[in-house]
């Protein structure tokens, strides 16, 4: 049998497709995670089927009578002429043989890689991220492989993902925050550390997409505060922005309401990813941020209006 066939070339190419849909995953393009995420689980799949017997890559559906014979490595035939089962019969087979359980939300994954299911906003793909990883290990545990030697810089990620003592929320953002940093970290691969340490020294001069939807104050005037803060992933120099409270019964206070850094490119989006993230109150510390007031669209130095 051909080593595109073997448990070696199937096992690289299910890593390499992880890999890929982490990366897609940390991007937001949540139809090409499930694209390779599928694709990830159905090469494992057969790598696993291939280390029991190869034989059970056979397609039973329409297949060429001949690839029974070429499996059991008794004849030779070109690569053109090989076809193997596909995912969703490997994943069967596999249920079959108590290796992987019943999984919904896999079989979602698998459907929207083939095209047989749709999302037209990505959510629903982005939440398959857990079934990706339990499927997974379920089949690396069959064929003695750790984790970590499969995921590798995303171990740690993944791990989070399936973690129940964790909020949803709160997973998310760490997951997130593990994906900034891997950005980060390609963006600056092969530079001297001198690069690294001047752009986390230097401001960006990059725009920040928070939506113009100032919040309307008791006074009647429309207005929020971006100030810079630490990032919770690279400790460069994002930008908070800072709404009055709505709840009254809180009293005065200011809530901290999305960051966007310009550098690993984390964006929080709600008050309460920014508390999962572990950002500070940038006003409770002995060195206030740099603030900008937002008054209407007018934007404005709050020291300037101070008449520092």
């Amino acid at each position: 049998m051909d080593d595109f066939l073997s448990f070696a070339s199937f096992l690289e190419g299910a890593k390499k497709a992880a890999h890929r849909a982490m990366d897609e995953h940390g991007r937001s393009e949540y139809d090409n995670f499930a694209l390779q995420g599928g694709v990830a689980i159905e090469k494992l799949a057969k790598a696993v089927l291939v280390s029991m017997n190869p034989v059970y890559l056979l397609e039973m559906r329409n297949g060429n009578p001949d690839m029974l014979l070429y499996l059991g490595g008794h004849l030779e035939l070109g690569e053109e002429k090989v076809r193997t089962v596909g995912a969703k019969d490997a994943i069967k087979r596999l249920r079959t043989l108590d290796i992987l359980p019943p999984d919904p939300q896999l079989d979602m994954l698998i459907e929207l890689r083939n095209g047989t299911a749709h999302t037209s906003t990505g959510d629903r793909a982005k939440a398959l991220l857990p079934a990706l990883v339990e499927s997974s290990w379920a089949l690396l545990k069959k064929v003695g492989i750790g984790i970590g030697d499969f995921w590798e810089r995303w171990s740690g990620a993944v791990i989070i993902a399936v973690d129940q003592q964790r909020s949803q929320v709160e997973r998310d953002v760490e997951i997130r925050i593990r994906q900034a940093w891997h950005r980060f970290d390609d963006r600056f691969a092969g530079l001297p550390e001198s690069a690294r340490e001047r752009a986390l020294a230097e401001p960006s001069s990059a725009p920040y997409p928070f939506d113009i939807s100032p919040f309307r104050a008791p006074t009647e005037s429309h207005y929020y505060i971006l100030a810079t803060v630490g990032c919770p992933c690279c400790s460069g120099t994002p930008m908070l922005k800072v709404l009055p409270s709505r709840d009254i019964k809180l009293g005065p206070r200011l809530l901290m309401d999305a960051l966007h850094c310009p550098l690993c490119l984390l964006s929080l989006e709600s008050p309460a990813e920014v508390r999962a993230a572990g950002v500070q109150d940038p006003w409770q510390s002995g060195n206030p941020p740099q603030t900008m007031a937002v008054s209407g669209f007018q934007v404005h130095s709050a020291d300037a209006e101070s008449g520092d």
